[in-house]
């Protein structure tokens, strides 16, 4: 067998033997929730960054690498969205506490807890509330494509 014909398997498809320049592809969604489960797993980079306002949800912005931005949020007791749209795909993980989703589609509307350690994953036209039904603060973390 004539090993000069065989691909070099350190290389993982991550550089072009021939030396051209390879388009850089937006991660995909499993990408996105590989990178907020990890993330989730390493709590001691972000958890001193979680921030409590009873007056309405904390955004904290924590990354944003390779085309991807990350963030946590907090939700206060009781807490309502509003219904809103996503148009973008995001991915998502409850923490701790939990929030109830309710999905209002042509179909029909669907309500469903948002359990801690689930990944989440928006996509497409999304029109949804989200609500803090428990006593205490819930937390959230999210993927989202940068330019988006």
């Amino acid at each position: 067998m004539d090993l000069d014909m065989a691909p070099d398997l350190m290389m993982r498809g991550q550089d072009d033997p021939h030396g051209r320049a390879l388009a850089l592809r937006p991660p995909t969604v499993g990408q996105l929730a590989s990178r907020i489960r990890d993330l989730a797993a390493r709590p001691a980079g972000w958890w001193h960054l979680v921030a409590f306002d009873p007056a309405g949800p904390v955004r904290v912005p924590l990354d944003e690498v390779d085309g991807v931005r990350l963030w946590l949020t907090t939700w206060p007791p009781a807490h309502r969205t509003g219904v809103h749209d996503h148009v973008d795909t995001e991915v998502s993980t409850v923490i701790a506490g939990e929030l109830v989703e309710v999905s209002i589609r042509p179909e029909g509307v669907t309500e469903r807890p948002l359990r801690a350690n689930r990944i989440r994953v928006h996509g497409g036209t999304h029109t949804h509330e989200l609500t803090n039904p428990g006593p205490a603060f819930a937390i959230t973390l999210h993927a989202q494509l940068s330019g988006k």
